[in-house]
């Protein structure tokens, strides 16, 4: 039987006892398999485990620490990848029956630099196919639930990802965010979730790099944790293009003076309905923040539906560009729904994709203006707790007679300007049991400000020692 008290314990502590030689890597590992065998049955996030391979890397790591060795940041603490990333030798199926056999020659830049820093791959997580969607389920993996209440979801694309460090399987767990799919999972699962500026992580496993809406981030289950990510896995790299040149200096424990900062919030980015639970959490996140200093002034950013609309295109021909291929051979093998996208995508001619550039500078220059007076912009991640495990995007979206939308996340926009970081930190509980989310939007390439802003909030309302009844 797992050790909750382990399983529960961050990453950038388990590192330090690695270390000092207070816990052995063995130890770590072991607990962290314990942990997956007893909760995954019923959340089913983990699509792999390599349970052999994984403690006999934690005995090696056991063994250099021991000798004195010069250790990476992360030796010795189990982290998972997510199922959409590539993975040297081992199968990388993007939650899809069309690549069910797939094994990479090669890992992805951000699994070497995890794996460089001495982390221990346990295991991958679930994602819905071609990471399609924010609710985690697909044909060849099935449903991934909820540690806060399995008939609920976990959240998407990283959903299995966001339940596999809610429930205490391991501290660290990386994902990808091409519309929320770090935040949404962050929000219902009660994590620490990042979505850095545009090229801050290197993205090197599109066919593309010229792509301006994609990110790999953690989710964690602190600052700390999500900042020590960031640290080892940030580039530059010059086989991206996007890359950023110059990394930022990350302090280690994360700064969370916000005294004098200025931070906007919009509560419904003038689109979404959004629960008055959650609302009130944003509010009380907003309330902690002005008694540390910050001045918190509510904006309204005057977005529109539209923005929504030219993201949703955008990600149907995003998808079919990389994947559409499949669609006259395998079309009995892929989701209904990528079936729907992918036809919906061959109907989007050049010049109306091009004219999605303007609806997104529109919304650039409106967020603009914002960050002209404001450090910061602030508000849910999601809108609702997390809604039934078995539902989707798009059942949970749609107009309401108030004109507001009803939506399960509030985060793709912000891939509309993706060279914001956003991140997504825990705001309270909904009357549901389940958690919520405040997300926080920094200045263009300033991850340092947003997580300044969420280290202020984790001190202020913290977090990290709630665990979900499993």
């Amino acid at each position: 039987m797992a050790d909750l008290d382990l399983c529960f314990t961050p990453a950038t502590e388990l590192a330090r006892r690695i270390a000092a030689k207070e816990i052995s890597p063995v130890e770590v590992v072991e607990n962290s398999l314990a942990r997956i065998e007893e909760v995954d049955p019923a959340l089913n996030c983990f699509c792999f485990v390599y349970p052999e391979e994984a403690i006999g890397k934690a005995r090696a790591a056991e063994a250099a620490a021991m000798a004195g060795e010069s250790l990476g940041p992360l030796h010795g603490v189990p982290m998972a990848i997510k199922d959409f990333t590539p993975t040297k030798g081992k199968t990388t199926t993007l939650g899809s029956v069309v690549y069910k056999d797939n094994v990479p020659d090669e890992d992805a830049r951000i699994v070497a630099d995890l794996l460089g820093a001495g982390a221990i791959m346990v295991g991958k997580t679930t994602t819905p196919e071609f990471a399609h969607d924010g609710f985690t389920h697909s044909p060849l993996w099935g449903t991934t639930r909820n540690p806060w209440n399995p008939e609920r979801t976990p959240g998407g694309s990283s959903g299995g990802s966001g339940a596999a460090v809610a429930s205490g399987c391991v501290p660290l767990a990386e994902g990808s965010d091409m519309g929320g799919s770090v935040r949404i999972p962050a929000s219902f699962c009660g994590a620490v979730g990042l979505k850095p500026s545009l090229g801050r992580i290197p993205m090197t496993v599109l066919p593309t790099v010229f792509d301006t809406i994609s990110h790999f981030g953690p989710l964690a289950r602190t600052l700390d944790d999500a900042a020590l990510f960031l640290d080892v896995c940030q580039g530059p790299f010059e086989r991206d293009i996007m890359s950023i040149p110059t990394p930022v200096a990350i302090r280690r424990p994360t700064p969370s003076d916000v005294s004098g900062l200025r931070i906007a919030m919009d509560m419904d980015l003038g689109i979404y309905h959004v629960d008055d639970e959650v609302a009130a959490n944003v509010e009380a996140c907003a309330a902690a923040l002005r008694e540390a200093g910050a001045v918190v002034e509510e904006v309204d950013l005057g977005w529109t539906a539209d923005c929504v609309e030219a993201w949703l295109t955008y990600w149907n021909v995003y998808l079919a560009a990389f994947f559409e291929q499949h669609l006259d051979t395998r079309r009995d093998d892929l989701d209904p729904a990528i079936v729907a996208m992918f036809e919906a995508a061959r109907k989007v001619d050049a010049i109306g994709f091009k004219r999605l550039e303007f609806v997104r500078t529109e919304q650039w220059r409106k967020l603009c203006d914002v960050f002209e007076r404001h450090d910061a912009l602030i508000c849910p991640t999601t809108p609702v707790p997390a809604p039934p495990a078995g539902s989707s995007d798009r059942e949970q979206m749609g107009l309401r007679p108030d004109g507001k939308m009803a939506s399960s996340d509030m985060t793709l926009v912000f891939n509309n300007v993706a060279h914001c970081p956003a991140l997504s930190v825990p705001s309270g509980m909904h009357a549901t049991g389940l958690p919520t989310g405040l997300q926080i939007v920094g200045r263009r390439f300033d991850d340092l400000t947003a997580l300044r802003i969420g280290a202020a909030v984790e001190k202020a309302r913290p977090w990290a020692d709630r665990r979900p009844s499993l």
